[in-house]
Formats: C-alpha cells, sequence, structure tokens
C-alpha cells in the first residue's frame, strides 16, 4: 500500500506512461474536453483540488523540462498567483502564447488531469525532459 506521494492510480498510471518530451496536461474545470486523449478527472467542488495543487505533487517525482501556459493567464490574474505558477515550474523552460495556440497542443498529450480551479486561464502542457 503506497504511504506518500500520488496516492491516486490513475494518475500514478498516466504519470509513467509519460516519457522523454511527451506532454501531459493539468487543466482547470473548464478546460475542454478531448475525446482522444485520457482524462483523469478529479475536480471536487470549485477550487478542490487546483492546478497548482496537482503541479506541486507530480513535480517531486515528474521531471518537467519544458512548460506552455496561455498568455491571457497573466493577462487575467494578479502577480502574486501568476509568482505561484512560476515557483511551482522553476527549472522548466515556461513559455506563454495565445490561449488559441495552446490549445492546439492538447490533442498530443498523453493525458490529462482536470481539476475543479476556478483561476482563469490556469491550464498547464508540461513537456518531460
Amino acid at each position: 500500500m503506497l504511504k506518500t506521494g500520488i496516492l491516486n492510480p490513475n494518475i500514478n498510471s498516466l504519470l509513467s506512461r509519460v516519457r522523454h518530451t511527451n506532454t501531459l496536461i493539468i487543466a482547470d474545470r473548464n478546460f475542454p474536453f478531448w475525446p482522444q486523449i485520457e482524462t483523469v478527472d478529479i475536480s471536487l467542488t470549485d477550487d478542490v483540488p487546483r492546478v497548482l495543487d496537482v503541479l506541486r505533487a507530480i513535480r517531486t517525482n515528474f521531471n518537467v523540462g519544458s512548460a506552455f501556459m496561455a498568455e491571457e493567464f497573466r493577462e487575467t490574474n494578479n502577480p502574486e498567483i501568476c509568482l505561484q505558477f512560476e515557483w511551482a515550474l522553476k527549472g522548466a523552460t515556461l513559455t506563454f502564447e495565445p490561449h488559441i495556440e495552446f490549445k492546439k497542443r492538447a490533442p498530443f498529450a498523453i493525458g490529462l488531469i482536470r481539476t475543479g480551479d476556478t483561476t482563469q486561464f490556469a491550464n498547464v502542457v508540461l513537456e518531460s525532459a
């Protein structure tokens, strides 16, 4: 029985299948559904859990080389939340791009973890190193 780390078996399974340069999406509750992408939905209520909660949890055992977020994230959220994301992604190359371009990355992801986050544009594509 697992005692620490990621306890959710579906997330563990998904993470174990991400290889070098594959991508994984951690998304807010409003991110579109992509039928061709395995989705692990862990949304419970508004903001439970948040994208940052999942990001921080998986970073302990997931090597992120690059991360992508929508430019609109920085435009619609306060500087404090932006810094929290930058800190959680420390060591990875973080690229901001228009949301319409960001969503074009989705079909190529190994999987998507959907949260209950209500933070606007709080979606991140992680590319494994």
